[in-house]
């Protein structure tokens, strides 16, 4: 399986962001880590060679990116207001600059997005916001209210970040293109995350697979064993 370590720079962010690209050629899938994250966690972690044959066969190409989730959510340093303009400096990063450059190397107008726990909270906060960048959704085991983070405080650039607020007053039409994958167990910890954002979806009108498995736990056997199935079913 073909690898490539891309030092990204980031004018957003003024600095570098780390990715580890697999795959010479198809669909791209930008993939986020779990809390704290980093760009190698998705291959250390046994998810990448899950999916292997599906990368070899030229179907995906998987974008592992950076988090700057120390700076942001969880920058327990930082006052709340900072943690989320640091947020909001990353989706820009995302919008304008990586995404464009996945767009430019693979020939799409968009792509995929995916990721397990807090990665899957970017996946769907990103592909929310940016419907028009997105074809794509899978969130494994994701959380979609971030307020615990902010320590009561909150304000229009946490609205928009917070899936649970803002999804639940947008217009449902502008994410009919869109495949939306929420992937959870009877056992994972964000049950019940998923279960609520799946009745708002419905509520709006956003189709969407809400997929609950057995007896599994809030862990990487969980996601390993779901991430080839749900990109099968994207083709």
């Amino acid at each position: 399986m073909q690898e490539n370590h891309i030092s990204y720079y980031s004018h957003a962010l003024g600095r570098s962001i780390d990715l580890l690209v697999y795959g010479h050629w198809g669909y791209p899938i930008l993939l986020f880590p779990t809390t704290l994250g980093r760009h190698y966690q998705a291959k250390d972690m046994g998810l990448i060679d899950s999916v292997r044959g599906l990368v070899d066969a030229g179907k995906v190409k998987i974008y592992c990116v950076d988090s700057i989730d120390a700076d942001s959510w969880y920058g327990r340093h930082l006052p709340s207001h900072i943690k989320v303009a640091n947020h909001a400096l990353y989706d820009s990063f995302l919008q304008h600059e990586l995404v464009p450059f996945i767009q430019q190397q693979c020939s799409v107008d968009k792509i995929g997005v995916a990721g397990c726990s807090f990665g899957g909270y970017h996946a769907f906060n990103f592909a929310f916001r940016h419907p028009e960048l997105v074809a794509y959704l899978i969130s494994m085991s994701g959380a979609f209210d971030i307020r615990s983070f902010l320590h009561g405080h909150y304000d229009e650039q946490v609205y928009f970040n917070n899936p649970v607020d803002f999804v639940a007053q947008e217009q449902g039409w502008r994410y009919g293109h869109m495949k939306i994958i929420l992937g959870t167990s009877e056992w994972d910890i964000c049950l019940a995350d998923n279960q609520r954002m799946s009745e708002i979806l419905h509520q709006k009108g956003i189709g969407h697979w809400l997929d609950v498995r057995g007896w599994e736990k809030h862990d990487w056997p969980l996601w390993n064993a779901m991430f080839p199935q749900y990109l099968s079913s994207m083709f």
